[in-house]
């Protein structure tokens, strides 16, 4: 019987949620825009604490929309 690992992965090994710097690094833009787009709602994210999570499913749909308007 194959053991399920537990974790913040979708089941293709990719993570549900990314942390501000990794979207900041994969889009080419500061920190601080990231940061701005979430705060402004422009950026789909959540809150976990005092922590700011972008989820990559959100994410993708966001740049679907920027990218046909």
């Amino acid at each position: 019987m194959e053991e399920r690992k537990v974790g913040v992965k979708t089941d293709y090994g990719e993570p549900l949620l990314l942390r501000p710097r990794e979207v900041a690094r994969m889009l080419g833009i500061c920190l601080n825009q990231v940061y701005n787009l979430a705060e402004q709602g422009q950026l789909p994210s959540i809150r976990i604490g005092k922590s700011v999570r972008i989820p990559a499913a959100g994410l993708r749909e966001w740049l679907k929309e920027k990218m046909t308007s």
